[in-house]
């Protein structure tokens, strides 16, 4: 894909053919016509350095599976245009792995701002790491949780960066009562009909304020219900919430 302009990303891998994926439709791939964001793919297995094309080789000290030689990892980062080991700072460089920092909406926020971010998409039992420490990698998690591959990691921060460009959602307001995007997770949401007779017979019904047309109740009941949510699902989240809240008090005093 040829950079238009708008967010780009270089992606590291072994299977290219993996790319887009589902980024080609929907929304995401609305933007990636308009050219609202591009990217290109590397095939990592095209630096090899014999007939088998073999990017991996047993650890030393011993230990299961196989890792990912830095030589070819360099070679495959470098020859990504623009993007040269003496401007590795000037272009983020992410590693997706299970150690590194949890994916975060404040990071997802950051990197959407970037003009230009590589991903490396690791396999086997991961990559040396001097490859990683030298090319000024960073390394970012999606979970606590192990994939066969950085490549579902690497659409969903993909995904998750997209969708706050400008001119994807087409509604700003949307992003901005989203979870996560306050520190609080979303407050439920309803839609018509406004009485529904489940299958089990019994008669759902939407909550009376956000019928009442006061959008001032409806706010503040949406924040309530966000507050709740948060308080007995995340408390993590929440406890997170209220110290940032109380240092935003004590500021006013």
């Amino acid at each position: 894909m040829i950079n238009s302009g708008g967010w780009h990303v270089n992606i590291l891998t072994l299977f290219p053919d993996m790319f887009p994926g589902y980024l080609a439709q929907s929304l995401s791939g609305k933007a990636l016509e308009k050219g609202l964001w591009s990217y290109d793919v590397v095939n990592i297995r095209d630096f090899a350095k014999d007939v088998h094309k073999s990017v991996d080789d047993t650890p030393y000290g011993g230990g299961a599976g196989m890792l990912m030689r830095p030589d070819i990892i360099e070679e495959a980062t470098l020859s990504i245009g623009g993007n040269k080991q003496e401007d590795k700072k000037g272009c983020r460089r992410i590693y997706l792995s299970p150690r590194g920092k949890p994916l975060t909406q404040a990071m997802v926020q950051k990197l959407a701002k970037e003009p230009d971010i590589t991903l490396l998409c690791g396999r086997y039992e991961g990559v040396d790491q001097r490859v990683l420490d030298s090319l000024g990698y960073e390394e970012i998690s999606i979970g606590d949780y192990v994939l066969s591959g950085g490549e579902p990691a690497a659409m969903i921060l993909m995904d998750a960066c997209i969708r706050l460009l400008p001119g994807v959602l087409g509604n700003d307001e949307t992003i901005c009562e989203e979870s996560f995007s306050n520190g609080l997770l979303e407050y439920p949401q309803y839609t018509r009909p406004a009485k529904w007779l489940n299958k089990s017979g019994d008669c759902l019904e939407v909550p009376t304020v956000l019928l009442s047309g006061n959008h001032e109740n409806i706010r503040n009941w949406r924040l309530e219900q966000s507050q709740e949510l948060t308080k007995r699902r995340r408390p993590d989240l929440w406890k997170k919430y209220c110290k940032r809240q109380e240092s935003a008090e004590n500021s006013k005093k």
